[in-house]
C-alpha cells in the first residue's frame, strides 16, 4: 500500500526529515506551458500548488486542482516531466466540479459522525452540487438536513487534507469488509485492477472509495446548504434496496450561496410542473400510469403550435412528412441493436396466443424509417432524401428517475432521417445546424454551446469504417466551423455508430440544458442493406444524419415553461387575448371584438362571468395571457378597446384596427417579449 497525496509519496514531516543538502551546480528542470501559451522551468517534482504560489499568492488560495496534460489532478501531484499545465478555481467547470465533489465526500464525514451504522453508496458531483446516496437507520427530515449540514461546517474548521492511497484490489475489500460496507465492496467486485488504479481518500475519520482528484482540504469548504433528501433504489434497480439521497450545493463565498438560493426559489417558482397545474397545460395521474402524460387542450394548442412551426421550417428545407405505427415487430430492433442491448429501458414484449410474431413498443423512430427507404430501389439522384416525423416512443424509465415532462416513459421526438451520399453530408450537417439554430433563435434563447463528440482510440466501442470515421469528424467540425459554432470536442463520447453534435442552450436562469442533436450514423446503413445506384451503375450505401432540433417535444416543452416563466410569446400563448366587459352591457361588443380577433386566427376568449372587473384582471394575470382588452361604453362608440399587458399593465386606448394589427405581427413574426 503506498500512501499519496496527488501521486507522490506524503512528505516527511519536519521530524523526520533527513538532512537536505542543496546542489548548487545542477538541479533538473522541466517546462510548464500555460495556456496563454507562456513557459516558465521549474525544478523537476515541483507541486502544482507550489507553481500556483510561485505564480500569486491570491491564486494559490484559490487553486483548488490543476490540469496537467488534460488530466485534472490533485494540487500535490508533483510533476516530474514536461507538461501543460492550467491551475483551476472554482470559476473553471472542472473545479467547480472538483469542489462539489469533495463536498459530498464532507458529507458522507458528517452523516457518519452523526450516523455511525450509516453505510454509503455512491457520492458524485452533478452539474447543480452534489449528492451521496446513503443506507442509513431511519428517515432523515428538514431537521436532520440542518443538523448534517452544521456538522459539515464544523468539520470544514477542521482542515483536514483530502490524502490519496492507492492500493490493491485485494487491500481494498479487506479495508472494506473490516468496515462492513457492502456497497463499497460490490463496486470494487466490478474494477479491474490491470485496467484501473484502485484508490481510497481519507478526510480526517472519513475514507472513501475514490478516484478522485480532490481539493487540498476542507477549509475551502465554507458555505453549505442541503437541499432535499429522496429515495434512490442502488443502481437504480427497483429490485435492490432502497437508499436515501441527500442532494446539496457549497461555495467558497457567501454571495456566491445567496444568489444560488435566489436563483434557487426562481426556479421553484418556475417549476414546470407547478405551472403546468396552474396554466392546465397538462395532466399526470397513476390511473393513466407513471410518466404518461395527458395533454389537455391548452397544452395541446401549445404542443401543436410547436409541431406546426418545425413543419413549416422543414418544408422549405424540403423534408418529407412521414408516419409510423407506435409499435413494430422484435426483429426490427434486433436488427437495429435497439434489442436486447437497451432492453432495461424498454417495456416488455408483446406475443400473443397462437401467433409466432413479438412486438415491442417503439424505442426509436429510425428502425421504421430505414424500412421506408427500402420500400423502393433508390438513385444518387434521389438523395439527400429527407424524412421526418413526430414519432412517440417508449422507454421505461425507472420510477425514481420520471419528472415531470422532463423524464417521462412515452414522448414524441422530433425526429428526422436524412439519407446522403458521401460529398452530400458536409452541406446537409451545415443545412441543419442552420435548422437548429433558427428554432433556438425563435425560442429566445440566446446562449448556446456545442460539443464534437468524437470517437476515441477504443475500436472496439464503435462500429463501421475508421476511415469513414474519420471522414466524417473532419467534415463534422468542418460544418462548425462554416457555421461559426462555439464548440469544444470530447473524445470517447460518439455514438457507436458516428459522431455527432450535440447542442447545449442556457435559459433565462442560466442553466444549461442539452437539446438538439446532430449524429452521422455508417453502420445502421449496413445492418439493414441500404443501398443506392450511383452514377456509376454500381449500388453504394448512403449515409444517414440522424437529427432531433427539439429533441423530446415532451422535455422541450417543460424547458420551455420553465424559461419563459408561463408567460409564452403570444404566437406561442395557448390563449393569446382575452375580452373583459366591465358588465353584461357589453356582452355582444365584446363577443364583436373577440369574433373579430378570431377571423384572423387569434387565440381569443371572452370572459362573461358576473365577477368584479379587478377580480377578473388578477384571475387572467395569473393565467399569464399576454394582452386583456378591456371594454365598456367608451370602447363600444369608438370601436376600440383599453389595453392590458401581462407584465405590464394599462397601455391605454387603442382602436380595434389598430391592436388587431399589432398583435397579428407579433404572431406572424414570432416576437419574442421576454
Amino acid at each position: 500500500m503506498q500512501k499519496v497525496i496527488g501521486s507522490s509519496p506524503i512528505e516527511p514531516t519536519s521530524s523526520e526529515r533527513a538532512p537536505f543538502f542543496f546542489d548548487f551546480e545542477y538541479m533538473e528542470q522541466i517546462k510548464i506551458k500555460f495556456p496563454d501559451g507562456t513557459e516558465k522551468e521549474f525544478e523537476k517534482g515541483i507541486t502544482a500548488f507550489t507553481i500556483a504560489n510561485k505564480i500569486s499568492s491570491r491564486l494559490a488560495d484559490d487553486a483548488l486542482v490543476a490540469k496537467v496534460n488534460g488530466k485534472i489532478v490533485d494540487l500535490s501531484t508533483s510533476i516530474n516531466n514536461d507538461a501543460d499545465m492550467q491551475i483551476l478555481t472554482f470559476e473553471n467547470p472542472d473545479g467547480k466540479e472538483t469542489y462539489w465533489h469533495s463536498t459530498s465526500h464532507l458529507m458522507a464525514h458528517a452523516v457518519q459522525s452523526l450516523y455511525p451504522e450509516a453505510k454509503f453508496g455512491v457520492g458524485p458531483a452533478i452539474d447543480t452540487g452534489f449528492y451521496y446516496d446513503i443506507d442509513i437507520n431511519k428517515t432523515l427530515s428538514e431537521e436532520d438536513l440542518v443538523k448534517i449540514e452544521n456538522r459539515m461546517l464544523d468539520i470544514s474548521k477542521q482542515k483536514n487534507p483530502f490524502v490519496r492511497t492507492e492500493l490493491s484490489k485485494s487491500e481494498a475489500i479487506n479495508f472494506f469488509e473490516k468496515k462492513g460496507d457492502n456497497y463499497k465492496l460490490e463496486i470494487l467486485s466490478k474494477l479491474d485492477e490491470n485496467a484501473e488504479t484502485i484508490s481510497i481518500y481519507d478526510e480526517g475519520e472519513f475514507t472513501d472509495l475514490c478516484t478522485g482528484p480532490h481539493i487540498p482540504d476542507t477549509s475551502k469548504i465554507k458555505y453549505i446548504k442541503l437541499l432535499s433528501v429522496s429515495g434512490s433504489y442502488w443502481r437504480g434497480d427497483e429490485n435492490n434496496k432502497q437508499l436515501q439521497r441527500i442532494y446539496g450545493v457549497s461555495f467558497p463565498k457567501k454571495k456566491m450561496l445567496d444568489d444560488y438560493i435566489v436563483a434557487l426559489e426562481e426556479a421553484k417558482r418556475r417549476d414546470h410542473r407547478k405551472l403546468g397545474k396552474e396554466l392546465e397545460l397538462f395532466h399526470l395521474t397513476p390511473k393513466v400510469g407513471s410518466g404518461l402524460p395527458i395533454w389537455l387542450p391548452k397544452g395541446t394548442i401549445l404542443r401543436e403550435t410547436l409541431e406546426k412551426f418545425l413543419k413549416e421550417e422543414q418544408t422549405k428545407r424540403d423534408y418529407l412528412p412521414v408516419v409510423t405505427p407506435h409499435i413494430g415487430n422484435i426483429n426490427l430492433y434486433k436488427t437495429s441493436g435497439h434489442y436486447p442491448f437497451y432492453k432495461d429501458s424498454q417495456f416488455p414484449t408483446m406475443k400473443f396466443e397462437n401467433d409466432n410474431e413479438e412486438y415491442l413498443l417503439k424505442p426509436m423512430n429510425c428502425p421504421h424509417h430505414f424500412q421506408i427507404y427500402l420500400a423502393k430501389p433508390r438513385s444518387y439522384r434521389d438523395l439527400p432524401l429527407r424524412l421526418a416525423e413526430f414519432g412517440t416512443v417508449y422507454r421505461y424509465e425507472q420510477s425514481g428517475e420520471l419528472n415531470g415532462l422532463t423524464r417521462v416513459r412515452g414522448f414524441a421526438v422530433d425526429d428526422s432521417h436524412i439519407f446522403v451520399r458521401g460529398d452530400q453530408l458536409k452541406d446537409e450537417v451545415c443545412n441543419v445546424i442552420d435548422l437548429i439554430k433558427v428554432v433556438f433563435t425563435t425560442m429566445g434563447f440566446k446562449e448556446f454551446t456545442t460539443q464534437l463528440s468524437f470517437r476515441d482510440n477504443n475500436v472496439e466501442k464503435y462500429g463501421g469504417d475508421l476511415a469513414l470515421w474519420d471522414k466524417a469528424q473532419v467534415e463534422i467540425k468542418e460544418a462548425a466551423d462554416l457555421m461559426n459554432l462555439d464548440y469544444h470536442i470530447e473524445e470517447g463520447e460518439a455514438a457507436f455508430y458516428g459522431p455527432k453534435i450535440d447542442f447545449m442552450v442556457k435559459d433565462t436562469l442560466g442553466r444549461k440544458w442539452q437539446l438538439g442533436t446532430v449524429q452521422i450514423d455508417y453502420v445502421m446503413p449496413e445492418r439493414f442493406n441500404l443501398e443506392y445506384v450511383g452514377s456509376d451503375g454500381q449500388k453504394h450505401r448512403p449515409v444517414v444524419i440522424h437529427r432531433a432540433p427539439f429533441g423530446s417535444l415532451e422535455r422541450f416543452i417543460g424547458i420551455l415553461i420553465e424559461h419563459f416563466a408561463g408567460y409564452f410569446p403570444t404566437w406561442l400563448a395557448p390563449v393569446q387575448a382575452v375580452v373583459i366587459p366591465v358588465s353584461q352591457n357589453y356582452f355582444d361588443y365584446a363577443k364583436l371584438v373577440c369574433n373579430k380577433l378570431k377571423s384572423n386566427n387569434v387565440r381569443v376568449e371572452v370572459d362573461e362571468r358576473s365577477e368584479k372587473i379587478g377580480y377578473k384582471i388578477r384571475e387572467w394575470e395569473n393565467q399569464k395571457v399576454p394582452y386583456m382588452l378591456i371594454v365598456g361604453e367608451k370602447e363600444k362608440e369608438s370601436n376600440s378597446i383599453s389595453l392590458r399587458q401581462h407584465k405590464v399593465g394599462d397601455k391605454g386606448i387603442m382602436s380595434l384596427k389598430d391592436f388587431s394589427q399589432k398583435i397579428l405581427d407579433e404572431i406572424i413574426n414570432k416576437t419574442n417579449h421576454n
